[in-house]
């Protein structure tokens, strides 16, 4: 029993690591003073400088990996209230962070075709960033979709009773506090533009962070 909560304990902390890495990648792929107004043709991108999308890229590629592990702590948490409802939390999580690390991968190079479009034939110019909307950036949408059914199984999961969550856990789940960030974005921009580009991993920072207090609290009164 002790040696399966160290289990949780340590998956949880590499979702946390998982959390940090892909969002300070993402900081940096995203992330420019001039952020607000220039989201059309993904223009923010002339603003971020060659070096900071090759690092964001290669530390956001290292952090996805950690996500997996961090969905088999949620799933280890819930795994006692209703081994199937877990077991589908688990795999829409792995589904969303396999989505959302194809997704990631295409961020640098899109940066840099934003970076060389003076030097491209603007109607090529305009097919190439066309193209990426359909093919990449429609796995954003198809990532929330995921989330969205992701949190509602999480939810009645832990609201049917016996995980290792209290039921109060069931209104932090992703899609809660994914609205959460955007709206603080629409709230008050200039601070919302430091999360809104790392939204997703602001969501699953707190919920790894929510979860392990949570164990912590299980560990406490097993003592």
């Amino acid at each position: 029993m002790l040696l399966d909560k160290n289990k949780i304990f340590i998956t949880g902390i590499l979702g946390i690591l998982g959390s940090v890495l892909v969002g300070i990648g993402e900081f940096l792929l995203h992330f420019s003073p001039h952020i607000i107004g220039n989201a059309d043709n993904y223009q923010f991108f002339q603003f971020v400088q060659k070096n900071s999308l090759i690092t964001g890229h290669f530390l956001a590629v290292l952090g996805v990996p950690f996500y997996f592990l961090g969905y088999y702590h949620i799933y280890k948490m819930l795994e006692k209230g209703n081994k199937k409802l877990a077991s589908i939390v688990f795999g829409l999580g792995i589904l969303a962070f396999t989505i959302g690390g194809f997704w990631i991968t295409s961020r640098a190079f899109l940066g840099t075709i934003v970076h060389l479009q003076n030097d491209i034939d603007t109607n090529i110019y305009q097919e190439i960033l066309d193209n990426y909307t359909l093919i990449s950036e429609s796995l954003v949408q198809i990532l929330r979709v995921i989330i969205l059914l992701l949190s509602v199984f999480f939810s009645i999961t832990i609201l049917k009773g016996g995980t290792y969550y209290k039921k109060w856990m069931a209104i932090f789940n992703p899609i809660v506090l994914l609205i959460s960030v955007f709206t603080l974005y629409f709230i008050s921009p200039q601070i919302g533009k430091y999360i809104a580009p790392i939204a997703m991993n602001v969501v699953h920072f707190i919920v790894f962070s929510l979860s392990l207090y949570q164990l912590k609290k299980i560990n406490q009164l097993s003592i």
